[in-house]
């Protein structure tokens, strides 16, 4: 059995789910999201607990991927049910002299020592701020925050000799020496 599949998913009372077919929605105080489930796993509503439960039946719990999809279900609800209540935050830092990051419309605009400038699209649900280098990227949707955070860093990996790049404000750059001359 899946020790994350089985557990159950507690509701708050902010927040209503409503289970049609294999389509999980969650609305809540910020937005609403959706949650396509596999047709095998069963999403049943426990009043008594006020809480969601997943289960299969006897006779599909041999099956590892479906186990495996009963665990990654039961994920993808929770974060869609703290999605629509708190939100998730991604912060992002452009380390760099003379780089910078800012904000036009709806397209955000790196300068890191590339003859051009990049522009990203924000995309939509996203809400993007920048503070000097400084970039702060909220949503309610989970997959999408860390997407747009992770292709915003791919533009410009931080290099271990001087520390320039874009990296997470929490991830540490393991530092290189360098040449040495001389004896």
């Amino acid at each position: 059995m899946s020790r994350i599949g089985r557990k159950p998913i507690a509701v708050p009372g902010n927040v209503k789910v409503t289970i049609k077919d294999n389509l999980v929605t969650v609305t809540g105080p910020k937005t609403n999201l959706a949650v396509q489930v596999d047709p095998a796993i069963k999403v049943t509503w426990a009043e008594s607990e006020k809480a969601l439960k997943l289960t299969l039946e006897t006779a599909q719990l041999e099956d590892r991927f479906l186990r495996a999809r009963w665990g990654t279900a039961r994920a993808l609800i929770q974060n869609a049910i703290k999605g629509v209540t708190d939100g998730y935050e991604k912060s992002m830092e452009v380390v760099g002299v003379g780089w910078t990051a800012s904000l036009q419309g709806k397209k955000l605009k790196l300068v890191v020592g590339f003859a051009n400038a990049i522009f990203m699209d924000v995309p939509v649900g996203l809400d993007v701020t920048v503070d000097k280098q400084f970039v702060k990227i909220r949503g309610a949707d989970k997959q999408s925050v860390g997407q747009f955070a992770a292709e915003m860093r791919a533009v410009r990996k931080p290099e271990p000799y001087n520390g320039k790049g874009i990296k997470y404000t929490t991830e540490t750059i393991k530092r290189k020496q360098g040449k040495q001359f001389g004896a």
